[in-house]
């Protein structure tokens, strides 16, 4: 009898390292739930989770790897997706979901809760939202009830649909919009999503069932990005056209927001439907009350600093082990540049270097053009560099650091610090040690976010400088770590 409480307590939550996943994981831990990670990349997850949480390898396009990851599970979130992904995603997602279904079968599984997304299946729906109900089905076949809620735009700090949005929005003061901006849906805050996620292990044993959930309100891609626009007191004009292919929106959308052209062709497909609510079981069903569109976006704008502050940005661009292409890599409105280097030293040495940085020390490499930044910012009226540092050594939160201010800093592992130079953005550097088996790793990341048009000129016109500069610097760096 214990062993089967054990089992009733954990959970199994297939892509906890996504969008929505990363933050059910973290409800479902503050919640005290047991809970079990299947991923590609532990590696890459393990630094985020609590000491309770589980992590396992596996994928769901390898049925073999599965059944492991499922041994002495009661029930499973999967929250699995190939929109990103470069070949066909519909036969990914098709594979993916029998091979989970398969396996959960096999195992025992008592319940699967899926995330998937609204759209009437009497019309003709777009490809993207076909295979998200296809999965749902696909997932049934296994005989084990699935909860399955079929969500509309969600709105988030990072989400897909929202970041298209904002970028658009700040970007242009002039915008042509085609057809599918006045198409209706029933946008949903990222955090009633999760909630709802999270409710559904309470849910009594029985039948699986579909939940439409979507926010307090019916409104149009127009309308959102009028409430986007009001709330960050931007004007914007928006002149509707008759036509603008599928193809050519999502090739616009990868050129002024920093959604690839491949994921912007697949939403874009999608948006032509509308996204409503038909059935509202779900309101019954639980003790939620959805936002409505102004709260959602209040709290999207209000947390995405403090959610981005907590991602590791430097394990997210770095672990692929591939360099960023020209430009660097971009995460929401914000472009990063990453890199990283070994040293055969402990992560207390390896961090030396970083906490002594600036002030009379200097910036490791190309200090004359340093100096030369500090004197246009003074002139331009900014901070310049005449203020150094407090201590040659020690550093603080609070801390000035030449025209930069200490962020965050945790000693030999971690230190951020923000812009306070004249720049048509706002700016971050950070460093961060891991220890190695044979060492440590230091990653550098600098980011950067953009604030309109000034600002993604300003970033690309001196990009080839600062990457050059930021990589003599992380080799010095490491060359002084080694001393």
């Amino acid at each position: 009898m214990e062993a089967s409480d054990d089992r009733r307590d954990l959970t199994l939550l297939t892509g906890a390292s996504g969008y929505i996943g990363g933050r059910l994981l973290r409800a479902l831990e503050g919640t005290g739930h047991r809970v079990r990670c299947l991923v590609r990349r532990p590696d890459f997850l393990k630094p985020r989770v609590s000491l309770a949480t589980e992590v396992v390898k596996a994928d769901c396009l390898d049925r073999g790897s599965l059944a492991p990851a499922m041994a002495g599970t009661h029930t499973a979130y999967y929250l699995v997706h190939s929109l990103g992904s470069s070949g066909e995603f519909e036969e990914d997602d098709r594979r993916a979901a029998r091979n989970f279904a398969d396996a959960a079968r096999e195992a025992g599984m008592q319940r699967i809760i899926y995330l998937g997304g609204l759209g009437d299946e009497k019309q003709t729906l777009s490809a993207h939202l076909r295979s998200r109900h296809e999965v749902a089905d696909i997932l049934r076949t296994s005989g084990i009830p699935v909860i399955e809620f079929r969500a509309s735009i969600v709105i988030g700090s990072g989400s897909v649909s929202f970041e298209m949005i904002r970028s658009l929005v700040q970007r242009l003061p002039i915008m042509i919009c085609p057809r599918w901006v006045a198409v209706k849906a029933q946008p949903i805050a990222v955090e009633d999503v999760v909630t709802y996620l999270v409710q559904a292990l309470d849910l009594p044993p029985g039948e699986g069932k579909i939940f439409e959930i979507g926010g307090a309100d019916q409104v149009s891609y127009f309308d959102i990005m009028q409430e986007y626009a009001r709330q960050c007191g931007l004007r914007r004009w928006m002149i509707s056209v008759p036509v603008l292919t599928p193809r050519l929106s999502s090739l616009w959308l990868g050129l002024v927001t920093p959604i690839y052209a491949r994921i912007g062709r697949k939403l874009i497909d999608s948006l032509r439907n509308p996204t409503l609510v038909q059935t509202p079981l779900a309101l019954t069903a639980f003790a939620i009350q959805p936002r409505g569109l102004k709260e959602s976006i209040a709290r999207a704008l209000q947390n995405e600093d403090r959610e981005f502050a907590e991602t590791r940005w430097s394990d997210a661009l770095s672990a692929s082990g591939k360099p960023a292409s020209w430009g660097g890599a971009r995460y929401g409105t914000r472009l990063v540049d990453s890199r990283t280097v070994r040293v055969a030293v402990a992560p207390a040495a390896a961090f030396v270097p970083i906490r002594r940085i600036g002030g009379k020390n200097g910036w490791y490499f190309a200090n004359l053009l340093w100096w030369v930044r500090g004197s246009l910012d003074l002139l331009a009226g900014g901070v310049g560099m005449r203020r150094g540092r407090r201590d040659p050594e020690n550093l603080a939160v609070g801390d000035t650091l030449d025209f930069w201010r200490v962020e965050a800093f945790e000693p030999d592992h971690f230190l951020r610090l923000a812009a306070e130079m004249k720049v048509p953005g706002r700016a971050w550097l950070q460093f961060e040690v891991e220890p190695e088996s044979a060492g440590s790793t230091i990653h550098q990341t600098a980011i950067f976010d953009p604030s309109g048009l000034a600002g993604l000129l300003y970033w690309y016109f001196l990009y080839p400088v600062h990457r050059w500069i930021f990589a003599g610097m992380l080799r010095q760096i490491a060359a002084a770590a080694k001393m």
